[in-house]
């Protein structure tokens, strides 16, 4: 078991808090890592193997993330170590968000990540009998619906043509659940072909150009199987290699090591996942030419929406989702490109710019709340 003590640093975490519960065999952790710019708000992910240290990871990242969009938010994450898949899914959702009533929405307030829908942010909303519990509710509840309108996934794209005009270009993505998807279908609306789609089933690959259209209504009715049912599947990392100009890791962390970041052929990567890439994969690719934007600044359009369901989670009236998307695309495109800038005039990574960048943020905020001399 990871040893709590040793996950903290100048930064955080503030606060972890374990839960369980012996019916349903819930086992779950929440991690605040840091409050200087506001209360704890992140994603909520289930998987069977979720640990207290990947969480820390991601609640580090979301303090970085609200810092690099400048929304005042704090760095949080949840993890239920539970099958998504299972028939038990809503009970353990259910006692994992009472175990956390202490909490939710007074520290923290769940959003969605992997493993979990628009319903079960239904649900917790209703176990806890408060519609601030948890973003991401379906809009017949009142809540703005990320996965719906594919916020992450269009700010990833949006990104990718400031840096790049995507006329003609060609992309490829790793990872086709909500992110890769949306980000797919924005691509696709900015003139792009898409050659390459993975999930977890195997990889998809046509220098010609997927017929995305084909694909996202082939996902809607068999999920991850998809690409089983587009077509011959590859073996999975050839969407990583074929030659594009765009790369999108947008699947889980640590899949680009250096090893692999001496292979790639993209001329850009955006990181669609949080922490795709290794340090050293970043100094591999620096070396080589390759830009990439970092996680908490490309994939930031779900914060941005988040802070529009914070803003208006008791409200009745109804948040535009067009406002909601020319804000992710006018914030995430002045970001990225205000990081690459710095990164060139800093002489370092953009991921040492960015990271540097929120740090100050942060460290403001610390300085002005009496917590640090």
């Amino acid at each position: 078991m990871t040893d709590v003590l040793q996950l903290m640093d100048e930064w955080g975490p503030e606060k972890v808090v374990a839960v369980s519960d012996r019916r349903t065999g819930m086992k779950g952790v929440l991690v605040i890592d840091n409050t200087a710019r506001g209360m704890g708000k992140g994603g909520t992910r289930m998987s069977p193997t979720v640990t207290t240290a990947e969480i820390a990871r991601l609640a580090r990242v979301m303090t970085w993330k609200w810092a690099g969009v400048d929304l005042f938010f704090g760095g949080a994450k949840a993890g239920i170590v539970f099958d998504p898949s299972s028939p038990d899914k809503e009970a353990a959702l259910r006692a994992f968000a009472r175990k956390l009533s202490n909490e939710v929405p007074r520290e923290y307030v769940l959003g969605l990540d992997m493993g979990l829908t628009e319903r079960d942010a239904a649900i917790v909303q209703d176990e806890l009998g408060d519609r601030g519990a948890m973003m991401g509710a379906p809009a017949a509840l009142g809540g703005l619906p990320y996965d719906e309108l594919g916020v992450t996934g269009f700010g990833v794209a949006e990104v990718a043509d400031e840096l790049m005009s995507l006329e003609g270009k060609r992309i490829a993505i790793q990872g086709f659940g909500a992110v890769g998807a949306a980000a797919a279908k924005r691509f696709v609306e900015l003139g792009a072909a898409v050659v390459a789609v993975s999930s977890v089933h195997g990889a998809l690959h046509d220098p010609d150009g997927l017929d995305i259209t084909r694909l996202l209504k082939l996902r809607a009715s068999y999920g991850d199987l998809a690409v089983k049912e587009y077509g011959p599947v590859q073996a999975l990392g050839t969407e990583l290699l074929v030659p594009c100009d765009v790369l999108v890791p947008a699947a889980l962390q640590d899949v680009i090591d250096d090893e692999i970041a001496g292979h790639l052929k993209a001329s850009l990567i955006v990181e669609g996942a949080n922490l795709p890439t290794s340090v050293a994969a970043q100094d591999v690719l620096a070396s080589r030419g390759i830009t990439v934007v970092p996680d908490f600044i490309a994939n930031a359009g779900g914060v941005v929406a988040a802070a529009y369901g914070m803003d208006a989670r008791y409200s009745p009236f109804p948040v535009n989702p067009a406002t909601v998307l020319d804000a992710v695309s006018a914030k995430l495109r002045a970001n990225a490109a205000h990081v690459i800038v710095e990164s060139r005039n800093r002489s370092v990574t953009t991921h040492v710019a960015a990271r540097s960048l929120a740090q100050e943020r942060v460290l403001e905020a610390m300085k002005l709340r009496g917590r640090v001399a």
